[in-house]
């Protein structure tokens, strides 16, 4: 039995259970998975609203320089549309800003699939010295000071503000972000076979059936949460961030960053964790050849050729991924 049949095989157990585990009390079955808000973070209206307050505030940064919205635009999908993020005093990070959009569903946080919970990644871009570099300490007082934060504070966490109000808010902010109504939904999960044009239908059957692209990026939500090595290069010297690997310092792990989502990927160029490729040509050039070699490379990146056609077709599906109207909130 080859070893490409089995991985398909596998991806069919799994939707199968997903499915079957997301069956309502009522016997009907969504497409999509649950938002498990944490038991200690319960969501409401007035937490998303400070969080978002919290979100566009350039005084989390040193200097008041930047905010967290400025490496994740809402009119860009939640990226910055920078190789790699910058921070206060014009520094750069090592890594592409990800789209915080359905950020609710994440199983587990960062490129390096390490941080289990948004209310912990909230306090990394805060303290990281490339990022917003801004002490815990000084930060709570600055915002403990602002007599709005004080006052939601103590109507919404009944304490005074503090680390803990911080990362409560932010991350119930986070969780709302949601972007599940794109033309592919309505298509597929809503049975608007009107949706998608001929050439996104096409462009879908090239992802699913002919590349199975499925079996990393599986719907609904475009990504298996997992980190792989995909080829982008052969070797991870010096100069080049070696992934996972940085979280135990195994070898296996070095060049292995976690899947992300397809959705909305027209607007989040450019793409991979580095920014290295300007636009989806490119992306689709890297793996029609296989990715570069590797040890750790997954074996289901394999080389493919698409006629003219279908490459046209496949980045047509690709914009019917997006979905914008969660913009109704930002405009």
């Amino acid at each position: 039995m080859s070893t490409r049949f089995l991985l398909i095989l596998g991806g069919i157990v799994t939707v199968s259970l997903f499915f079957s585990e997301c069956k309502s009390s009522g016997g009907s079955v969504s497409p999509y998975p649950t938002i498990e808000h944490p038991t200690d973070n319960p969501t409401s209206e007035a937490k998303i609203e400070l969080g978002r307050k919290l979100f566009f505030d350039t005084r989390l940064s040193k200097g008041d320089e930047i905010a967290c919205v400025s490496c994740h635009r809402p009119d860009f999908a939640f990226t910055d549309r920078l190789p790699v993020a910058q921070g206060v005093e014009g520094r750069q990070t090592e890594r592409n800003s990800p789209s915080l959009l359905n950020a609710g569903y994440l199983p587990t946080v960062m490129f390096d699939a390490h941080i289990e919970t948004l209310e912990k990644q909230v306090i990394v871009p805060i303290q990281e010295h490339s990022e917003m570099d801004m002490n815990m300490k000084t930060l709570l007082a600055k915002l403990r000071a602002v007599p709005e934060y004080a006052k939601a504070a103590k109507e919404i966490f009944n304490r005074d503000f503090d680390a803990w109000v911080l990362t409560r808010s932010i991350s119930a902010f986070q969780r709302s972000l949601v972007s599940l109504d794109s033309r592919f939904d309505q298509y597929y999960y809503q049975k608007d076979k009107s949706a998608m044009n001929d050439s996104e239908k096409r462009g879908w059957k090239v992802f699913s059936d002919k590349l199975y692209c499925t079996e990393c990026h599986a719907p609904p939500m475009f990504t298996n949460y997992q980190p792989i090595n995909n080829g982008i290069y052969s070797e991870y010297g010096e100069d080049k961030d070696k992934g996972r690997f940085r979280i135990h310092h195994d070898s296996t792990d070095i060049g292995k960053f976690k899947v992300p989502s397809l959705r909305n990927i027209s607007l989040t160029y450019p793409y991979m964790h580095d920014g290295s490729m300007n636009d989806l040509e490119d992306v689709i050039s890297h793996y029609s050849k296989g990715g570069n070699p590797h040890v750790n490379k997954d074996e289901r990146i394999i080389p493919f050729t698409l006629t003219q056609e279908e490459q046209t077709d496949l980045l047509n599906f690709f914009e019917a991924l997006t979905d914008t109207s969660y913009m109704k909130d930002f405009r």
